[in-house]
């Protein structure tokens, strides 16, 4: 049950992360702040390496499109019944009402795409992360993502590894 909680967990990580903490918002994040609100509302495809502490790697995988957001995990396709509408509005609510720090740290590409990398530090009610975060230079979305999650006691700290894609995406059902 824990182990199918962090998988789902973790397939949530990048798009809806609970609730939200003392209001703080950095100018500096202003970009991956964007660069989210892009991946939410662009067609996406995100495949998701989840390692949790002292457990086995896990992969997942959430599409995007059309309004409705669906995960892979375990290999079958589920609907969240979560809308992306719905997922924005959260995105929104952590980005007035948690804490967050954002640096520019390099140019880098991804699969042959110009991208700049982004230190990104968040903190809601119930979730840290610690990550860098690739974002295009041409389209302004995410395009990878290396992230340390830590969704306190009961389902613990992992390691994320994401890539995203953009390119024809159809709902997997």
């Amino acid at each position: 049950m824990v182990r199918n909680q962090l998988l789902i967990a973790s397939a949530f990580a990048l798009f809806m992360i609970p609730g939200s903490v003392a209001p703080a918002r950095a100018d500096s994040c202003q970009p991956v702040f964007d660069a989210l609100t892009k991946l939410i509302t662009t067609p996406s495809h995100s495949y998701t390496t989840s390692r949790p502490v002292g457990g086995k790697a896990r992969t997942a995988e959430t599409i995007m499109t059309q309004g409705k957001k669906y995960i892979r995990a375990n290999g079958k396709w589920m609907d969240t019944r979560v809308t992306t509408a719905e997922v924005l509005a959260q995105e929104r609510e952590n980005e007035k009402n948690g804490k967050a720090t954002c640096h520019l740290l390099r140019s880098e590409a991804v699969s042959g795409e110009a991208a700049v990398v982004y230190s990104f530090n968040r903190q809601t009610t119930g979730f840290k992360e610690d990550s860098q975060i690739w974002i295009s230079n041409s389209t302004g979305v995410p395009l990878r993502e290396e992230q340390d999650a830590d969704w306190g006691e009961k389902i613990g700290k992992a390691h994320n590894s994401a890539h995203f894609e953009y390119g024809n995406v159809q709902p997997p059902m």
